[in-house]
C-alpha cells in the first residue's frame, strides 16, 4: 500500500535545519539582558523619559539573539529570518543609531 497521508497536511522541506549554539548571538542577548536589568536608564532619552524605539530595538536584538543563540532555527523562512543572527545584528545597529542620535 502506498504512503497515504491526508491531502491538507503541508509538505515539510526535506532539509531539516540543524542548530548549534551560536555564541555571538547568545553573548549579545545575555549582555542586553544584563544591561537592561542592571542599568535601565540605558533605555531613556536625554529628558530621562523612556525611549520606546530604543527599547524595542534592544529587545528585538535580545529576542533574536536568544532564539538563534541557543541553536533554534525555525523551518518557515519568515520566522527563520526574523530570529536569525542577522536580525539580531540589524536590531543592535538600529539601537546604537537611536541611542547616539537621541
Amino acid at each position: 500500500m502506498p504512503n497515504m497521508k491526508p491531502r491538507d497536511e503541508p509538505e515539510l522541506p526535506d532539509r531539516t535545519p540543524t542548530g548549534r549554539i551560536h555564541l555571538p548571538s547568545l553573548m549579545v542577548a545575555l549582555t542586553i539582558m544584563l544591561a537592561a536589568t542592571l542599568y535601565p536608564s540605558l533605555m531613556t532619552d536625554s529628558k530621562a523619559q523612556a525611549d520606546h524605539g530604543l527599547a524595542l530595538a534592544l529587545f528585538m536584538a535580545m529576542t533574536a539573539g536568544f532564539v538563534r543563540g541557543v541553536g533554534f532555527i525555525p523551518v518557515q523562512p519568515v520566522w527563520r529570518w526574523l530570529f536569525s543572527g542577522w536580525t539580531c545584528l540589524l536590531a543592535l545597529l538600529l539601537a546604537t543609531v537611536l541611542k547616539l542620535h537621541a
